[in-house]
């Protein structure tokens, strides 16, 4: 089987990785790529992740089985569209089906249809819609822009004049506002594959949004997750399946818009249980990091399954019992206005740790930082102690002027800390 995968980041670069090692799968080819891509696989030119034409054509040229869209810009634009009229297995979302990711309010009115256990929710127009929201929900407010952004468009605060400003730049931008109750309790990322019809759920995994330490600071794309989480109840992922996905993956062929690919539900463990923060139509990062590093079935075959509607003959999942995390390098003032173009040196790999590159380039033979988050050290243990232990030992090697980290990715899961209400 030849692969194509398309995307730029650390979740490709993962994907990649586990592409490669599956014996079924005989070429991979990645566009646009990374330079960390680049050495496990061909990369080849895409000025635009969205330019669906210009992806046929690559997917064309170099005759692929299977195509994997990484992000959800091109998933939202519909590119998956094109190449299944083309005549290719796509793992990832119609554009229609994407507005899962695309639109909040629409995941909300999907969820409610479906009968998914959520938070309630008030769509805004307007600015006086906005505060009469704020006003009935009250604190902490959640106020979130209804289109895409990256995982940076929601703001979680107690300070109204904060909450207020963020669903005016919503507004001002031309979005709707989506204002929602906050919901309690530790939140859990699990990546749901389907066919469109069958559901099969990989690991659990947990990451950390905000910048720094201690939970504090903006929200951003992600900086840092693990796997598993010992923490969770027992019963949570079949739970999950039964109430959330798989009812919603009925809705979706039931609107005559079936999703196929991953459906990531973002989960509160609450008081009153599991609840839905949010759907994304494409593999979270960094969570696909450490999901993908403890899978032992192999990706490919795994993935063109769900691409082509055989997902119910594929044989249970098997996975490794080791713990892993990943710590997210980011650039200086990241993720307000990284600074990119920074030298980097000292990226050592040993045995179960690995450096996959989020934002890097290649400049005068230099690998340099292009973007807000830079790499993603992932370090397998047998403890999660141990995974954190490798994963911070290479961190701590690698140099790039203003890079920072959070140090407390896993550490009140590792000293038992975490606790369901």
């Amino acid at each position: 089987m030849k692969v194509l995968v398309v995307g730029a980041g650390a979740r490709e670069h993962a994907l990649v990785q586990g592409l490669v090692i599956d014996p079924d799968v005989t070429r991979v080819v990645a566009a646009p790529g990374n330079p960390g891509i680049a050495e496990l696989a061909e990369c080849l030119e895409l000025p635009d992740v969205r330019d669906a034409d210009a992806i046929r054509a690559i997917a064309e040229d170099a005759a692929v089985d299977l195509v994997v869209i990484g992000p959800e810009v091109p998933l939202v634009a519909g590119v998956a569209d094109v190449l299944r009229q083309a005549g290719f297995a796509v793992f990832g979302p119609s554009g229609e089906a994407a507005r899962l990711e695309g639109s909040k309010a629409f995941a909300k009115d999907v969820m409610a249809a479906a009968d998914v256990p959520t938070g309630r929710c008030h769509v805004c127009r307007t600015e006086e819609q906005v505060r009469d929201a704020l006003d009935a929900t009250g604190t902490p407010y959640v106020v979130k822009d209804d289109g895409l952004a990256a995982g940076k468009g929601v703001v979680v605060t107690d300070d109204l004049t904060a909450a207020l400003e963020h669903g005016r730049a919503c507004l001002a931008a031309g979005s709707e506002v989506v204002v929602e109750e906050f919901l309690d309790g530790p939140e859990v990322s699990l990546f749901c594959l389907t066919d469109g019809e069958t559901v099969r759920a990989l690991a659990p995994a947990q990451d950390f949004k905000r910048a720094l330490d201690g939970d504090e600071g903006p929200n951003t794309g992600g900086m840092g997750a693990y796997s598993p989480l010992g923490w969770t109840p027992e019963g949570l992922v079949d739970d999950v399946v039964r109430r959330v996905a798989q009812p919603t993956v009925d809705e979706m062929r039931r609107r005559g818009t079936p999703f196929v690919g991953v459906l990531y539900v973002g989960l509160a463990l609450t008081s009153a249980g599991p609840r839905v923060i949010e759907f994304n139509a494409r593999f979270g990062d960094p969570e696909t990091q450490v999901v993908l590093a403890r899978l032992r079935t192999p990706l490919g075959a795994l993935l063109y399954a769900a691409a082509t509607g055989a997902l119910a003959d594929q044989h249970p999942l098997v996975w490794r019992e080791q713990s892993a995390v990943t710590v997210v390098i980011a650039a200086e003032n990241y993720p307000a206005s990284p600074v990119t173009g920074d030298e980097i040196t000292g990226i050592e790999v040993s045995d179960g740790v690995s450096v996959l590159h989020a934002g890097t380039a290649r400049r005068d033979g230099s690998l340099v930082s292009s973007g807000g988050r830079v790499l993603s050290v992932v370090a397998l243990g047998d403890t999660l102690a141990g995974a954190r232990a490798a994963a911070y030992a290479c961190v701590d090697g690698i140099r790039m002027r203003g890079s920072r980290h959070r140090t407390d990715i896993a550490l009140a899961a590792e000293r038992g800390e975490v606790h369901v209400p």
